[in-house]
């Protein structure tokens, strides 16, 4: 058994939220609380969710995270 991880960003939208549930629809799991930030560079708040998986394959560099 392996453990993967996977950093999910996006603006401050419903976006975000979307992504998070699409992922934990997908057998992902929260990992740590949220993330807020201001990207100054574009003017916009922004979002961050760290999501963990375990799956039954030796992690690869090359692999897909999110088509795991």
């Amino acid at each position: 058994m392996t453990t993967i991880y996977r950093l999910l960003t996006e603006d401050d939208t419903s976006a975000f939220c979307h992504k998070v549930s699409d992922a934990l629809s997908k057998g992902w799991t929260l990992y740590g609380t949220p993330t807020y930030a201001f990207d100054a560079a574009r003017g916009v708040m922004r979002c961050g969710q760290a999501v963990t998986k375990d799956i039954d394959a030796p992690y690869s560099p090359e692999m897909k995270l999110g088509q795991q």
